[in-house]
């Protein structure tokens, strides 16, 4: 596959999606707890990778499950405090978690694709500029969700072709190609 993965510095932002990308996606339900949270492999290796090239580390997530009733938002942030407890252990960094609990797209601005997320990422890191920015995640929404705010899409997937500029099957290969 071919990498046309644009010359990455520090001035640029990553904006990542969790499950499916970070960690192990749990068929028709939510990562509710930190047990239920299992890091998918080489993730926290691409991280510390990632850490040295980007300036800014980003986490973008709809979270439904809070929405839903299902957690709280307090067991979201037990979840994303020990996430980011353990990347950091591992030699690499997140700098901020934006999530949306909303349950439909209807009437949201910050669920994705709606850019919502990544105006208040801007909004807390103003040098953050989207056309130096990538978003690599695992869905339409994710691709839709870049291209609203003209990043560079990558897709993780093993067969697909949605609109995205890159598709490659890990967050690890994605680091491996920086």
């Amino acid at each position: 596959m071919e990498n046309n993965l644009p010359q990455i510095d520090t001035s640029w932002t990553l904006f990542l999606d969790r499950d499916g990308v970070l960690n192990k996606k749990i068929d028709d339900d939510y990562v509710r707890n930190w047990q239920q949270f299992e890091f998918l492999p080489g993730v926290k290796s691409a991280l510390a990778i990632c850490a040295e090239k980007f300036g800014r580390i980003v986490i973008v997530t709809n979270q439904r499950g809070v929405g839903r009733g299902l957690m709280s938002e307090t067991d979201l942030h037990e979840i994303h405090m020990q996430l980011m407890d353990e990347v950091e252990a591992a030699g690499g960094r997140i700098d901020a978690i934006f999530y949306c609990p909303d349950i439909t797209d209807e009437g949201s601005t910050h669920r994705k694709p709606q850019p919502g997320m990544g105006y208040d990422a801007q909004h807390l890191f103003p040098e953050i500029d989207f056309a130096k920015s990538i978003i690599v995640g695992d869905s339409s929404s994710d691709m839709a969700f870049g291209k609203n705010l003209h990043m560079f899409t990558v897709l993780i997937a093993q067969n697909s072709k949605p609109n995205a500029d890159l598709v490659l099957p890990s967050l690890l290969r994605f680091a491996e190609l920086l």
